[in-house]
């Protein structure tokens, strides 16, 4: 069969391929996962919004869509890059394929490309900007289309809910609002199942107003883009601090550290998948973490600011988590609600909790 479909990168590299999902042309900022399963939960990640994903795995889509799944009521990425996929899931709870809930969605992909190869160039030469268009598109046209094409900074306005919305639990012993930054579902399941009531707020939710909800602490969830493009939760959390326990996840991570004075930085191809190595300076533990994210935080600026770095990545030895004993607040750059381990991380919640019950009266 002839190829149909074309990914060309910014500095002109081509791949050949064979379309599915959205016949329509796409550019975005290409990055890869490693995971091995999840991949409806993955497309379903607001994180992923204005990026193409390559998955390094090379059969995708061989269980299906099921509804029960979502992670949000969003499809995350831009674009899907596979070796295979897999129209003719074999699962008795699939209700539609992949191909499907892209095309639903306007989200093009292209199979049958040398993803080995692919991955290699993203981690070897970092993350770059890409097109997926039509074969007979020329390398030139779409580099020249890469580059007229604004790159946008407001990713987190695009996926945040646009009014407060609850999601209440049986016997709650605490009230959480939770900043929405592109949150996941499965967070909300897990702040439920630890006896919280959570409040959802848009991302641009000022302090006065989360104060007035009379919550026992506070949550910043995950999200797309850089944290500097966030300023309006950045300052909500400078006039809460001290307030009130926080917890954040990986751009909650980064907001935090950007709210007590610290740096980001973007990492040259990021992190993303279900097999990163965590260490827990305090304890030694090592946790295997499920991760998605372009940009870090710095550890020499944290100086002064009085968080501490809490956990560490392995791997290239960023700082994956922080706290304020002072302050009541701790953050960590990966997903405690994915469960990679399944259940290295899910103490976090609890660490969370016991937070919260340190400030209430009646504890």
């Amino acid at each position: 069969m002839e190829f149909d479909r074309k990914l060309i990168l910014e500095d002109g590299t081509e791949y050949y391929g064979y379309g599915f999902g959205a016949n329509v042309q796409k550019v975005c900022e290409i990055v890869f996962n490693t995971s091995m399963v999840g991949y409806q939960e993955i497309v379903s990640d607001p994180s992923y919004t204005d990026q193409a994903v390559v998955f390094s795995y090379p059969l995708i889509g061989n269980y299906g869509i099921t509804g029960e799944d979502f992670e949000s009521r969003l499809f995350g990425p831009s674009a899907i890059i596979v070796k295979d996929i897999n129209d003719n899931p074999s699962n008795f709870r699939w209700a539609k394929t992949l191909p499907e809930l892209m095309e639903e969605n306007g989200v093009p992909g292209i199979s049958g490309i040398d993803t080995r190869k692919l991955v290699r160039s993203i981690r070897d030469l970092g993350s770059r900007r890409c097109i997926i268009a039509d074969a007979g598109m020329t390398s030139e046209q779409g580099v020249e289309i890469i580059k007229s094409i604004v790159v946008p900074y407001d990713a987190v306005r695009r996926v945040s809910c646009t009014k407060k919305w609850y999601s209440r639990t049986s016997n709650p012993h605490y009230n959480v609002v939770a900043i929405d930054c592109g949150m996941k579902t499965n967070i909300v399941r897990m702040l439920n199942r630890n006896r919280c009531n959570v409040t959802i707020v848009p991302y641009n939710t000022g302090a006065e107003e989360i104060l007035a909800l009379n919550p026992d602490g506070v949550f910043i969830s995950n999200g797309p883009g850089d944290p500097q493009d966030v300023p309006e939760v950045i300052a909500t959390l400078k006039e809460l601090k001290g307030k009130l326990p926080m917890f954040g996840i990986c751009l909650g991570h980064q907001l935090i550290a950007l709210s007590y004075g610290a740096n980001t930085y973007k990492l040259k191809f990021g992190h993303r998948g279900g097999n990163h190595p965590v260490r827990d300076v305090r304890t030694g533990k090592i946790e295997i973490t499920s991760q998605n994210h372009s940009y870090a935080v710095d550890e020499k600026s944290l100086e002064g600011t009085g968080l501490k770095v809490s956990h560490i990545n392995i791997l290239d030895n960023t700082v994956e988590g922080l706290y304020s004993d002072e302050n009541k607040v701790f953050s960590v750059q990966y997903h405690p609600e994915s469960c990679p381990g399944p259940q290295d991380s899910s103490y976090l919640f609890d660490r969370f909790t016991e937070l919260m019950k340190g400030g209430k009266a009646d504890a």
